[in-house]
């Protein structure tokens, strides 16, 4: 069986039981981030090997996974926070998988897109996720313009080294619509910041960006 399992996104006590229960009882761990995933293991006593993937080795590791699985063995994807698949590495291994007739199955958690939206106090019966825009603002305006028409809600992860340039290519494409700013959620030093586009641009005049941020953006109304 391959288990993608959900990890927290920053206060391990958001860990599920049932993420636990299969963590402990899989024969191998395959992690984004093995040093990460390390000490999420270590805080609840859990001793499994680990083996490296991530975006930068998938074509060579995937094939190898597929074979351990068609083995008989059991592993566990987890990225270094979150829902594996979701921005991170996952879906080669899960066609692969598929393909082979191996089972495969989701153990469900934290996703920062999903608590930044329902904390934006915008529309989420209706939204598209966007992930990462690209790093050149030329190409990042032509991604963002892409939804300029779009009624859903937007929503986009950002490093902090591109954080205030995104907002001001998002604000010279779409407009000034109202978003939200989140920053470190469900850790100790958690923001979430309201306003228009504008207002949150103007916000890393007086601070200096940390972290990953999610964005979300109104839709078109």
């Amino acid at each position: 069986m391959l288990y993608l399992v959900a990890t927290p996104i920053g206060n391990l006590g958001d860990m599920t039981l049932r993420a636990l229960e299969v963590l402990r009882s899989v024969d191998l761990i395959a992690s984004e981030d093995t040093r990460k995933t390390s000490i999420l293991l270590n805080h609840y006593d859990i001793h499994k090997p680990q083996k490296s993937y991530h975006a930068f080795n998938e074509e060579k590791v995937v094939p190898k996974l597929v074979a351990l699985l068609l083995e008989g063995q059991s592993i566990a994807v987890v990225t270094s926070a979150g829902t594996p698949g979701i921005s991170y590495p996952g879906y080669s291994l899960v066609e692969a998988a598929i393909e082979h007739e191996i089972p495969v199955t989701a153990i469900p958690g934290p996703s920062a897109l999903i608590l930044a939206l329902t904390l934006s106090v915008l529309p989420a019966h209706s939204f598209t996720f966007k992930g990462f825009a690209p790093r050149k603002s030329g190409a990042r305006r032509r991604f963002i313009g892409a939804e300029t028409e779009s009624p859903h809600t937007l929503i986009f992860y950002e490093s902090p080294h591109r954080i205030q340039a995104f907002l001001a290519d998002a604000l010279a494409v779409l407009g000034d619509r109202q978003a939200l700013l989140a920053n470190d959620l469900t850790k100790k030093f958690e923001t979430l910041q309201r306003g228009q586009l504008s207002e949150l641009h103007d916000v890393f005049n007086q601070e200096a960006p940390r972290g990953e941020y999610t964005v979300v953006i109104e839709g078109n109304r």
